[in-house]
């Protein structure tokens, strides 16, 4: 009996060894993440769903993401571009998104959904995030969202999208909602019998939109008693003439003496030179070639040496453009951490 009852009191000890562990040993990944889960509600048959989580790390060791796992082929999921460049590494301080998209094209109906994040160093963990949406098969917007792409300061813009519907006859479009001040929309109503009903929506973007990246929804208000709202995106991006990508440059945590090369892209709307590249405060820690030909676009890899002492990355850079009086600006940010000593390995990433 006592040879039997050993191998079960062992399982017993391990099983509450676990459950006495700390709640934060348990969730450190959890807590890189803004938000677990997103719910995109009612939308149309065709809609672009696309919601971006925003993910932290908020420690001191480089976070590795091996992979995102969906468990439904109606759900897709991207990394942050600053990650996959840097081989799926998050560095301590630096911050990516994963956006995720329902397929409203292939799939209707009530849609329930996950995306995995598995994190395999600095120690294994994953991360599930539920995801729905209710995909309405009465109602079909073309194109899925209103997209400006890229537009130059101070122009505007317009796009035209369809919204039709099958069903009743007396189906109605009572409005629709923008909250942003430099987004108008004209509705049209093109059609109406047989229980189809067809409208026009003009979207257009005002002048005086702030220069960056434009992420925003409208609402059209419909009767329907029970959903009267149908939900449509409308993403732009507003640049200058010469634009920088990424806009803020993250070397993360470095140790003294380290090295690291962060590309920076800059991009023109007809070829331009460069003529200097310049830092407000860490002068003499960057290098960075220059290219000497005219072109629309330039890829500048830019190298930092940590210096021996603890100090901070956090710092302003200026592109001088031949023949462009005002300079091109953006940001680098990162820090360097003290004299290397030995340390303790422990089963969790350190807090900041």
């Amino acid at each position: 009996m006592s040879k039997l009852l050993a191998p079960v009191l062992g399982g017993l000890m391990l099983f509450c060894g676990a459950a006495r562990l700390p709640a934060q040993e348990l969730n450190w990944a959890e807590k890189m993440f803004d938000k677990l889960n997103h719910d995109f509600g009612v939308v149309a048959r065709g809609a672009d769903t696309r919601y971006r989580f925003t993910v932290t790390n908020k420690y001191v060791e480089t976070i590795h993401i091996k992979e995102i796992r969906k468990t439904c082929g109606c759900t897709d999921a991207k990394l942050g571009e600053n990650v996959v460049q840097n081989g799926n590494s998050l560095r301590s301080r630096e911050t990516t998104t994963i956006e995720v998209a329902m397929d409203t094209r292939k799939f209707t109906h009530e849609k329930n959904s996950s995306i995995i994040v598995v994190f395999d160093q600095p120690v294994y963990m994953e991360v599930t995030v539920p995801i729905k949406a209710y995909i309405r098969t009465d109602v079909v917007v073309t194109p899925g969202s209103v997209e400006f792409g890229s537009v130059p300061k101070g122009q505007s813009a317009e796009r035209k999208i369809s919204v039709a519907y099958a069903g009743r006859d007396n189906w109605t479009i009572k409005e629709v909602v923008s909250k942003n001040p430099n987004i108008e929309v004209k509705l049209a109503e093109k059609g109406r019998s047989a229980g189809r009903v067809d409208y026009e929506l003009t979207v257009s973007l005002k002048p005086d939109v702030a220069v960056g990246e434009l992420r925003d929804q409208i609402q059209l208000v419909t009767d329907d008693a029970s959903n009267p709202y149908v939900p449509v995106m409308v993403e732009g991006r507003v640049e200058t003439e010469y634009t920088v990508n990424p806009d803020v440059l993250a070397f993360g945590t470095l140790a003294p003496g380290e090295k690291k090369t962060v590309n920076v892209v800059v991009r023109g709307r007809k070829p331009f030179t460069i003529d200097k590249i310049e830092s407000d405060k860490t002068v003499g820690m960057f290098q960075v070639r220059l290219p000497p030909e005219a072109k629309m676009v330039h890829v500048l890899p830019i190298t930092v040496t940590a210096p021996a002492d603890a100090t901070s990355l956090d710092d302003v850079f200026s592109i001088t453009i031949g023949g462009n009086a005002e300079a091109v600006t953006f940001k680098a940010t990162g820090k360097v951490t003290g004299p290397a000593t030995t340390q303790v390995k422990t089963p969790v990433p350190t807090p900041q």
